[in-house]
């Protein structure tokens, strides 16, 4: 392996997170969510990792659970967006699938569909996020309906938040409340708690929590979280120096000459860029970490590269080591000074970085 970046994959942090989100409601059991390639460190490892003790997976759609299925996957798979076209219900009952329901012609491509064994539904609720699911008024007929078709076997009711990453907000209760009010009388079990749900929202843990970026070791929030500061992160995203040059005050750096220096500076270049996944848009002085020690982006990232202030690291030479998000630096911090979230970094990080597995 030539080029130096590369991402390491913690799979025991992975094993330590998922305990913790079982942690906070003993009671209840877990799907953990892997869809886009486990938010970018491999759907097929993660659940490897996982299926000693996983209860069940999330994905996004059929493609992302036929690849687990491929693999050898057998727990239960729960597809987060149900099924786009009626073909894909005689896999889903074939394998073990769940399907969400979240539109009445769903239900009533379901009631339609010839099946060789019948499938468990998890019906969601539109509580206030207003994306995807059924009205709550309309609730409570379209559990019935389910209820009364061949097709169907165990219903779970689920909803999702929109805001629950922010603790100061009101949404959450009020989405809580709403779901209440919808279910009042009908005997399914519950999925409400994403991650931030799941670390800071007691009250919405119910029968099953959804955990997914918290998997990885990321926090959720923007401010410090008990629970959440016991996340281990479990990818470390790092390259190498590969050129270093000594410029003056004046002199500019990069496309655009978006970083002029301001005294006699070292900037080193880096084989990591957008091309890898980084975000272009990562601002002048976005950290990383040289040899153990931080120090900063100088100047705008290109395609191959990137180009970092090492003025204050003597020490620093070709050939070394570059954290850009991991162990020694978390990446939601990075996700601030790119204006993104952690979710975008983790997962579009492109294949042309391999994944080495520890």
């Amino acid at each position: 392996m030539s080029r130096a970046a590369r991402a390491s994959i913690d799979l025991d942090a992975i094993r330590h997170n998922y305990r913790l989100a079982k942690s906070q409601a003993p009671a209840a059991r877990a799907a953990a969510i892997i869809k886009a390639g486990a938010y970018g460190h491999g759907a097929v490892a993660v659940a490897g990792a996982l299926k000693a003790e996983a209860d069940a997976f999330g994905v996004a759609c059929i493609e992302e659970a036929i690849e687990l299925r491929d693999a050898g996957i057998e727990q239960p798979v729960v597809l987060l967006e149900g099924f786009f076209e009626a073909d894909e219900l005689e896999y889903i009952a074939r394998h073990n699938l769940w399907t969400a329901i979240h539109s009445p012609h769903q239900v009533e491509a379901l009631a339609r569909a010839q099946l060789p064994a019948p499938v468990n539904v998890w019906l969601k609720m539109d509580s206030g996020m207003h994306r995807l699911g059924i009205e709550p008024e309309n609730l409570r007929a379209t559990y019935d309906r389910l209820r009364s078709l061949g097709q169907v076997a165990e219903i779970t009711l689920m909803s999702h938040f929109a805001c629950a990453d922010e603790l100061d907000l009101e949404t959450t209760r009020q989405q809580i409340a709403c779901f209440d009010r919808a279910v009042e009388g009908i005997d399914a079990p519950h999925s409400l708690s994403n991650s931030p749900a799941t670390l800071a929202w007691p009250e919405a843990h119910r029968d099953w929590l959804r955990p997914g970026l918290m998997l990885y070791g990321a926090t959720p929030f923007l401010v410090e979280q008990e629970q959440a500061a016991r996340l281990e992160a479990a990818m470390t995203l790092t390259s190498e120096i590969i050129a270093i040059h000594d410029l003056q005050p004046g002199d500019a750096v990069g496309y655009g000459a978006g970083f002029v220096c301001e005294r006699p500076s070292r900037i080193a270049t880096v084989a990591m860029g957008y091309g890898d996944g980084y975000p272009r848009h990562a601002a002048n002085g976005t950290p990383v970490v040289v040899n153990g020690q931080r120090t900063v982006t100088a100047g705008r990232v290109s395609m191959d590269m990137m180009t970092i202030d090492i003025t204050d690291i003597p020490g620093a030479g070709i050939g070394d080591r570059v954290e850009l998000w991991g162990k020694q630096l978390p990446v939601s911090e990075v996700a601030v000074h790119c204006s993104t979230i952690p979710y975008t970094l983790l997962t579009c990080l492109t294949p042309r970085v391999p994944r080495v597995y520890e």
